[in-house]
């Protein structure tokens, strides 16, 4: 099969042919139609993320059908369509999984990180840890769902039942979890790179109540803010520009560090906490609510060869919305 093979940091990625996997016990073979491309994998191209299965495929935004399945898998039949997420499997029997937080479980593997993921033709799956995708959504809409838009949702949920509502960086998340805060009733004020008048546009075509620059002042306090740029110098920004008793939620694995900032900022009964991973509950209730809101995510579609480009093009704040990889668009 096709896949875009990563070799290490500083190496990009290379077209390659290579064996097409075969799934074992509990798992599920996918013909991947498509692949949405997340921040995350340019944290794992840079290694900043550290110690990755090598040779490895990138990739945690899948969408495709179940070619195959191992013989103890009855719950998924060969034609479905899932989807295939960052959260690839844990041990089920750690304190972490037992009290339903899943997501801090110390033996979990993630797609595309300890397990080869959706930049190829094929990808293997355990059977538990794949989503139903909602009918309505074509496959290049549904990808980014599956990270993007299940990481806003539960960043959002941390965030508290508040009104007014900053986003921090307006990329593929925020503008999935702007339709989501819009629907519940919230303000939301979108900061963006400076100069980024693509992601403004965007911003207020969602229906924000604002949209300018991370170095522009917050138009009044906030209740809480969300930081879905991986920039540790936004978190004191953020901190400024919400209210006492306000939540500051950083969405991202990987940040870099926060500058040193006084006390006063975060006295004041002010939380900062951070979002690590999802869980399967996250994806089952946002799947779920996707199509009653309704979201549409807004895509830029590459061919599978060309990932280095759409991955260049995401670090460079090029991409308007999400950026999805076509695997097999027939």
């Amino acid at each position: 099969m096709r896949a875009m093979m990563f070799d290490g940091p500083g190496r990009g990625l290379e077209l390659r042919e290579v064996p097409r996997p075969q799934p074992s016990s509990g798992q599920v073979l996918l013909r991947v139609r498509a692949c949405g491309i997340c921040r995350t994998d340019l944290h794992v191209l840079d290694g900043e993320l550290p110690n990755p299965k090598l040779p490895l495929v990138l990739g945690h935004q899948i969408v495709g059908l179940v070619e195959a399945t191992a013989p103890d898998v009855q719950d998924l039949a060969i034609g479905a369509r899932v989807g295939v997420p960052w959260l690839g499997s844990t041990c089920g029997r750690c304190s972490f999984c037992e009290a339903g937080q899943e997501n801090l479980c110390d033996r979990a593997r993630f797609t595309g990180y300890d397990i080869d993921g959706g930049y190829a033709a094929f990808a293997v799956a355990d059977a538990r840890f794949c989503f139903p995708v909602p009918a309505g959504y074509p496959d290049l809409q549904a990808a980014p769902l599956l990270c993007a838009g299940l990481i806003g949702f539960r960043a959002l949920r941390m965030a508290g039942d508040t009104r007014r509502l900053g986003l921090y960086g307006f990329g593929s998340a925020a503008h999935i979890v702007t339709q989501v805060a819009r629907s519940q009733g919230r303000e939301v004020f979108a900061f963006t790179r400076p100069g980024d008048a693509a992601a403004q546009a965007l911003a207020r075509s969602l229906g924000v109540s604002w949209a300018g620059s991370t170095e522009d002042a917050a138009p009044g306090d906030l209740d809480a803010a969300i930081l879905f740029a991986p920039a540790g110098e936004l978190v004191p920004l953020a901190l400024r520009a919400v209210r006492k008793g306000g939540t500051v939620v950083c969405a991202g694995i990987h940040m870099s560090d926060i500058p040193s900032f006084p006390y006063e900022i975060l006295w004041g009964e002010r939380v900062l906490r951070s979002v690590a991973n999802l869980t399967r509950l996250d994806g089952r209730e946002f799947l779920a609510a996707a199509p009653r809101i309704p979201v549409r995510a807004e895509v830029e579609v590459f061919p599978l060869e060309a990932a280095n480009e759409a991955l260049a093009a995401l670090r460079d704040g090029r991409i308007r919305g999400s950026a999805v990889l076509a695997v097999d668009p027939s």
